[in-house]
C-alpha cells in the first residue's frame, strides 16, 4: 500500500517500491528449518543419521534378508537365522488375514460387495455430478442391507429382502443421475419429469413421477434378487480385513448423523430431550469402549427375552455405533459453539425456523470447521475395532495371532504384525490425507486461511 508523506500540510502519496524477488529456495528452507544455527544443524545431523540407520535395518530386514518361499517357520529361520522376515508364512495365510474363515468358494461375494460400495459412492468425485448429498444418504442407509443379503445368503426373509431391492433400486438410481448429468440434463428427476410429460404442470405433481418410477425399479429389483441363490455362512466365519471393515464402516457411516442429533438434544431447551441426551454422552464416554463390548456381549442377553438370542456380531456393531456416537455429539457440539451468534440472529432475522436455520445456515459451517476432528474420530474407531479380539471376534488382529500359533508357523509373530500395521497405516492416512483434501476444496480448516 502507498504511504503519505507529510508535505506543508497536504498529504501526497508516496510511490510503492516493488516487493524484492523471491530469494528462499531450497537452500533458504534448509537454512531456515533445519540448519538455523549450531545446535539446529547438529540436531539434523543425528536425527538424519538415526532415521537412515532405522531405514537401513528395516530395508534389510523386509527386503534383502527376506525368505518369500518356504513351507515352514522353520524353513525360514534355517535360511535367515533370524536377520530376515518370513514373508512366506504371511502369503501362505493372507487369505485369512482378508476373509478370515470365510469359505473361499463365497469370498466372490465379499469382493462384490466392496465393489458395489466403491463404485455407488464414485459419484462424490465427478464434477457434474448433482444431488451428492442423496448418493450419500442412499449408500448409508440401504447399502447395509445389500451387503448383509450379499455376505450372510440364505433365507434373508421378506424385510431384507424388500430392503435389499431398495438399495438395488436406488444403485441404479445413482448411476443413472449420473448419466443424465453428463448428457446435459440436471439431474435424473429432471428427465423424469420431462419423458413423462409432466414438464408444465405444478411442481407438487412432480412427487407422483419419483414414486412411479421408485416403485417400477422397485418391482424390477425385487424379481432380480429373489432368483438369488446364495449359500448361507455364519458369521462366526466372518473375520480378517473384513470383519474390521465391517465393523468400523457401520459405526463410521452412523457416527455423525447420530452425533449430530445427540449434540443438537444436549442443546435443547427441552429439559427432557436435553437431559437425556447429556446422560447417554457422559456415560458411554466414561467408560472405555472395551468395557461396552463385555457389557453388550455378556449382559445384555440377560435383559433380552430366551427366544430373542442375538449374533454377537450384531451386539459388537450395536456397541461400537454407541461409543461412536456420544465421541460425535461432543464433536458436533463443539463445532456448533464455535460459530458467531450473529449467523443464528441472521437466520432467525430472515425467518427461517429452526431446523431450516441448523440444515442450511449453521451446520454447513460447523462441519467444515469440524473435518480434522471428525476425520481423527473416524481413524480412532477404525483402530478402536481391534479390541473386540478380546472378546473372540477373529477380526485381522486376532487372525494376525492366530498365524503364529499355527503348527508350520509357530513363532511367527513379527512378521505377521508389520503386515497388519502396514494395512492399518495405508487406510489411515488415505482417510487423513482425503481430510485434508476436503479442508481446501471446501474451505475448511487451514484450506480457508
Amino acid at each position: 500500500m502507498a504511504e503519505l508523506t507529510h508535505t506543508d500540510a497536504v498529504f501526497t502519496p508516496k510511490p510503492s517500491q516493488p516487493p524484492p524477488p523471491n530469494t528462499v529456495g531450497v537452500v533458504g528452507w534448509l537454512r531456515k528449518n533445519l540448519f538455523g544455527g549450531p545446535f539446529d544443524s547438529v540436531m539434523t545431523i543425528i536425527g538424519a543419521g538415526l532415521l537412515a540407520y532405522f531405514a537401513y535395518g528395516l530395508f534389510q530386514y523386509t527386503i534383502v534378508n527376506a525368505v518369500w518361499e518356504a513351507d515352514s517357520y522353520r524353513e525360514c529361520l534355517d535360511v535367515t537365522q533370524g536377520a530376515g522376515a518370513c514373508w512366506a508364512g504371511v502369503d501362505k495365510w493372507m487369505n485369512n488375514y482378508l476373509y478370515g474363515r470365510y469359505p473361499d468358494a463365497e469370498q466372490w461375494r465379499v469382493n462384490l460387495g466392496g465393489i458395489i460400495l466403491a463404485v455407488w459412492l464414485a459419484p462424490f468425485w465427478f464434477e457434474k455430478v448433482t444431488q451428492k448429498i442423496a448418493v450419500g444418504v442412499s449408500a448409508v442407509l440401504t447399502y447395509p442391507f445389500l451387503a448383509g443379503a450379499l455376505f450372510l445368503g440364505g433365507d434373508n426373509g421378506l424385510f431384507m429382502q424388500a430392503m435389499s431391492s431398495v438399495a438395488l433400486t436406488l444403485f441404479a438410481a445413482v448411476w443413472l443421475n449420473v448419466a443424465a448429468c453428463y448428457s446435459g440434463r440436471r439431474s435424473l428427476g429432471a428427465v423424469l419429469v420431462q419423458v413423462t410429460g409432466f414438464a408444465g404442470k405444478d411442481d407438487r405433481l412432480y412427487k407422483w413421477v419419483y414414486l412411479a418410477a421408485f416403485a417400477v425399479g422397485f418391482v424390477v429389483a425385487f424379481i432380480f434378487q429373489s432368483t438369488w441363490n446364495l449359500a448361507p455362512v455364519q458369521t462366526t466365519n466372518w473375520g480378517g480385513l473384513f470383519l474390521t471393515l465391517v465393523i468400523s464402516g457401520i459405526g463410521i457411516s452412523t457416527a455423525l448423523p447420530s452425533g449430530v442429533i445427540l449434540a443438537l438434544g444436549r442443546r435443547s431447551k427441552m429439559p427432557v430431550i436435553r437431559v437425556f441426551c447429556t446422560a447417554f454422552i457422559e456415560l458411554f464416554r466414561s467408560v472405555p469402549l472395551i468395557t461396552i463390548l463385555f457389557m453388550a456381549v455378556t449382559m445384555m442377553p440377560l435383559f433380552l427375552p430366551v427366544t430373542l438370542n442375538p449374533d454377537k456380531l450384531v451386539l459388537v456393531i450395536v456397541a461400537v455405533c454407541i461409543f461412536a456416537a456420544a465421541y460425535m455429539a461432543e464433536i458436533v457440539r463443539g463445532g456448533l459453539q464455535a460459530i458467531n451468534t450473529g449467523q443464528y440472529e441472521a437466520a432467525r432475522a430472515v425467518g427461517l425456523n429452526y431446523w431450516k436455520m441448523m440444515t442450511l445456515i449453521v451446520m454447513p459451517q460447523a462441519l467444515k470447521l469440524m473435518i480434522p476432528n471428525i476425520v481423527g474420530n473416524f481413524i480412532g474407531l477404525l483402530k478402536d475395532t481391534t479390541l473386540v479380539s478380546i472378546i473372540g471376534l477373529y477380526d485381522i488382529l486376532l487372525m494376525v495371532r492366530a498365524s503364529g500359533q499355527d503348527p508350520k508357523w509357530l513363532g511367527m509373530h513379527t512378521e505377521p504384525m508389520l503386515f497388519a500395521a502396514f494395512v492399518f497405516f495405508v487406510i489411515c492416512f488415505a482417510m487423513s490425507k482425503y481430510s485434508q483434501h476436503l479442508e481446501r476444496t471446501i474451505g475448511g480448516g487451514y484450506g480457508r486461511r
